[in-house]
């Protein structure tokens, strides 16, 4: 597997067609540094022009029935099938994504279009009753989602594909023209996801995949043509957009700063096993990846052993290497942040246990212990290969430690007790507990989303849905003569 296998060049998509306007955006091998490829960019005016498209495409994505746009997506899925191998060739070198973790989130962007798929067809209202009092006899009510117009969507460079995927299928099962600024690290992806949408039937505007610099990106967000903002990235980037959004609904998808906690009757081979998994699966770079670990204190001391043999025992390198776990972060500056943040823990008096040096880009798995609580490792989101370790006594009181940090996306909860599960569920101020696993499992179809700094609104296709429909209502009254 090599450079090579990539195209030289690659355009953006403008109101459904290939344009290959300029070569301006060099893509990098993230493990090598060498050039991958080159990619279009789009300018001020290119945007403009794709978002007057989207408006044109309004009312002919409307007017798609339900089985067309089924349609289009399940083309989509065989394609993406047919084409895996490039797909996952492309995630592996511009995002350096291990190969495995890369197959891995081809499989899933298949599954969320599938899923997008099926929900297509069940896009539904209810009937309500409105005969409530005397002054409602003989009125009857009843609702249906109407798309809500074109839709701006900016995709981060973590999941190329599968992001990407989670703003992309709804809208077009919902009936949504967009217009979908991908990562610039990490663009390929989005640009294959337009090739194979380009083979499709959609009306002329109903899709525009532009890559573009930030400075020129302001019309994603600010221009009042487009009706909903979906932004998945970071907090500062995003809160910032949602300030200038205007008026348009705006979906955020931010950080997260996720806990996981095994208590004393937890399999700990087991809890050990997902952990290292979740805490550094693609080097650390998910906003669901294993921050902070409470262990309970009678089982530590074994989940310590445990968790630094198998950290250990992580293989680094070319993510090309079927055999490797932990590959290159995005950038090299990237990973001189989280090594700061980490020498400026020990400096203040955390233990390092394993790992905690870098070579460029790459940054070992790091497991740290007992950071000090008002270090930047513990309270903001690391997005790289380190985790911490802590030992807690009361159950209440570690529920109570993670529902601190400013961030809440998921958390994770290692426990046979059902009723500590159920106290995790209700106490816990985040989108979502996962019992007996690691916060960063996800499948597409479930609501998925965080509360505080990690975002509003939830994405998993159905919900998704939700927020790219408008609800409208009708009544109809029936007057005694006609009453039967």
């Amino acid at each position: 597997m090599n450079t090579k296998q990539l195209n030289d060049s690659y355009p953006y998509y403008l109101a459904n067609k290939a344009v290959y306007a300029n070569q301006d955006l060099a893509v990098m091998d993230k493990y090598s540094g060498a050039l991958a490829t080159r990619v279009a960019l789009a300018d001020a005016s290119i945007i403009d022009e794709a978002i007057a498209a989207a408006q044109d495409a309004t009312e002919p994505m409307k007017r798609m029935a339900a089985y067309e746009r089924q349609s289009v997506l399940e083309h989509c899925v065989q394609r993406f099938i047919e084409r895996s191998d490039e797909l996952a060739l492309s995630l592996c070198i511009e995002a350096g994504k291990p190969i495995q973790d890369a197959k891995g989130e081809v499989t899933r962007l298949i599954d969320t279009f599938k899923i997008a798929a099926e929900e297509a067809t069940r896009i539904n209202g209810e009937v309500i009753t409105m005969d409530i009092s005397a002054r409602a006899k003989g009125y009857s009510g009843m609702t249906k989602r109407v798309p809500i117009g074109p839709c701006s969507f900016i995709s981060p460079f973590n999941f190329p594909l599968n992001l990407v995927a989670h703003k992309v299928a709804p809208a077009i099962a919902t009936g949504c023209p967009f217009v979908l600024k991908p990562a610039s690290l990490t663009p390929i992806g989005a640009l294959i996801i337009g090739d194979i949408l380009a083979e499709t039937n959609l009306p002329e505007g109903a899709f525009s995949i532009l890559p573009c610099r930030r400075e020129g990106a302001a019309l994603f967000t600010e221009d009042d043509r487009l009706k909903l903002l979906s932004f998945t990235g970071s907090p500062d980037v995003g809160w910032a957009l949602k300030a200038k959004a205007g008026k348009k609904p705006v979906v955020l998808e931010l950080g997260g700063n996720a806990a996981c906690v095994v208590d004393q009757d937890a399999d700990i081979d087991d809890a050990v096993t997902r952990i290292v998994f979740g805490a550094f699966y693609q080097s650390g770079q998910s906003c669901i990846g294993v921050q902070r670990i409470y262990v309970h204190e009678t089982v530590y001391a074994d989940f310590k052993q445990k968790m630094l043999s198998a950290t250990r025992a992580l293989k680094m390198g070319d993510p090309k290497d079927p055999n490797t776990f932990i590959g290159p972060m995005i950038s090299e500056s990237e990973a001189k942040r989280v090594d700061q943040w980490t020498q400026d823990a020990i400096t203040a008096g955390a233990a390092l246990l394993c790992g905690g040096k870098r070579n460029g880009s790459m940054l070992e798995a790091t497991l740290l212990e007992n950071v000090p609580a008002e270090q930047a490792i513990r309270n903001e989101e690391a997005f790289g290969p380190v985790a911490m370790l802590e030992s807690f006594t009361e159950f209440d009181a570690v529920l109570k430690d993670i529902n601190q940090s400013k961030f809440g996306l998921q958390a994770g909860i290692f426990t046979r007790d059902l009723y500590k599960a159920k106290k995790a569920w209700d106490v816990l101020d985040v989108g979502g507990v996962i019992i007996g696993d690691v916060p960063s499992w996800r499948v597409d179809h479930m609501p998925y989303g965080g509360v505080k700094d990690s975002g509003l609104g939830r994405e998993g296709i159905k919900y998704a849905i939700e927020d790219m429909t408008e609800l409208r209502l009708m009544v109809v009254r029936t007057s005694e003569k006609d009453a039967y």
